[in-house]
């Protein structure tokens, strides 16, 4: 989720300490170039450690500049 509470994507797998993210489709395309996920041929990318902000519960919480 985004500091603004909006949806990004599923983590769909765990590999090597690493989340892979399904994207949600309606993921704006501002939000998917900050996070590098810009290949629209690509369903799930990997989440980079320094852009979580906090794990809470079963929602990861991306840093305020997403």
């Amino acid at each position: 989720m985004t500091a603004d509470g909006d949806m990004v994507g599923t983590v769909d797998k765990i590999h090597d300490d690493e989340a892979h993210v399904r994207v949600d489709t309606g993921l704006s395309g501002s939000i998917r170039s900050k996070l590098g996920w810009e290949d629209e041929n690509e369903t799930v990318y990997p989440l980079k450690h320094e852009n979580v902000d906090k794990i809470q519960g079963d929602e990861i919480h991306l840093e305020s500049r997403f």
